[in-house]
């Protein structure tokens, strides 16, 4: 299967530089696998296509604000830090830009004390760093540090970012991207969806490096993922088993929720349920793949040739799933982080 299978064309106009006005104004394509049909609707509706017993499965991992400016300490070289993932204590892995100004033992200052010393290399062009600071670590980084919009979003991150690049339930630090089919809901369309009849369970992933890095690989099957840190609690375990207990269906919002309910699923008596605890995983879903936990997906339009998309093609069809996105595209949608939402069901 080739990496190439999996691309699009896309406007670049159609890439949402902003998030939508209200969270839940978004819009909200509906797939509908048996039928092979098609809907156009705004994410508020989603509603509709809920039902009393189904649970609803959102990760609440929270993003941290990971993105760093500073000074190489005497040469005054502008760096930039992306911290990926906590080590132990003060100790990060990191992305640097650029790479090359800095080696072990170089120093890095950031705003009003903040300093960080480079211990050693790590994988992938990633460094080694110990911070140096007064206070409590998460409140200086709040401070100082701005959230770590992707790429393709074309301009630095405002203050407002803070909260829209922020899932309202979020709850666990620990990302360096958003759960991006979370961002569409509010307080208040939870509590309805609640009030339905609905279980809200939740589970932690924090997404790392692996989102920002792009397939090199011409075979799906040569890819490699990034190891990714998850858990789900006893009690959030409990209500997602007996969910499949009684019959209903899960509803993964999210490809993160998604992989960490099929990285915890385990074969019973019952057939395949949820294991409560921590791990890390690297699963890669591809077309292929059955899907052992989850009945229905809510996504937002991921890049082309990405993990994302194999995975998505994994749980309704790849052809069909291209044509979808076609159909987003002719009808305008507003593509990945910022953008509209599709739910599968």
């Amino acid at each position: 299967m080739n990496v190439s299978d999996f691309d699009y064309e896309l406007p670049e106009e159609l890439i949402a530089q902003r998030p939508a006005d209200k969270r839940d104004g978004s819009r909200l394509l509906v797939v509908d696998r048996e039928k092979g049909t098609t809907s156009h609707e705004h994410f508020r509706d989603i509603k509709q296509h809920l039902r009393k017993g189904d649970c609803l499965v959102i990760n609440d991992s929270k993003v941290l604000p990971a993105r760093l400016y500073g000074i190489k300490a005497g040469t005054g070289a502008k760096i930039e830090f992306l911290l990926t993932k906590r080590i132990e204590g003060d100790t990060w892995e990191t992305m640097v830009r650029p790479g090359k100004r800095l080696k072990p033992g170089d120093s890095v200052d950031f705003a009003d004390g903040f300093r960080a010393h480079i211990d050693a290399n790590g994988e992938g062009g990633t460094r080694i760093v110990t911070f140096e600071y007064d206070g409590i670590f998460m409140e200086r980084l709040e401070e100082i540090g701005s959230m770590p919009l992707p790429p393709y979003i074309d301009r630095a991150a405002e203050d407002g970012d803070k909260s829209r690049y922020q899932t309202v339930y979020a709850q666990h630090d620990g990302s360096v991207a958003a759960p991006t089919a979370g961002l569409h809901f509010t307080e208040e369309l939870l509590s309805e969806i609640e009030a339905m009849g609905v279980k809200i369970a939740r589970v932690t992933l924090h997404v790392g490096i692996g989102t920002f890095r792009p397939v090199k690989t011409e075979k799906v099957e040569d890819h490699h993922m990034h190891f990714e840190e998850y858990s789900i609690s006893e009690g959030d375990a409990k209500t997602i088993n007996d969910t499949l207990d009684a019959g209903e269906r899960i509803v993964a919002v999210g490809t993160t929720s998604t992989r960490t309910l099929e990285s915890a699923a385990v074969l019973t008596e019952s057939g395949w349920r949820v294991a409560a605890g921590a791990g890390s995983t690297g699963i890669f879903i591809y077309p292929g793949y059955e899907f052992k936990i989850i009945g229905a997906l809510i996504t937002n339009f991921h890049l082309p040739k990405s993990t994302l998309m194999m995975l998505i093609s994994a749980f309704y069809d790849r052809e069909k799933i291209l044509e979808v996105y076609e159909e987003a595209v002719r009808e305008r949608y507003r593509f990945f982080s910022y953008g509209d939402a599709m739910l599968i069901v």
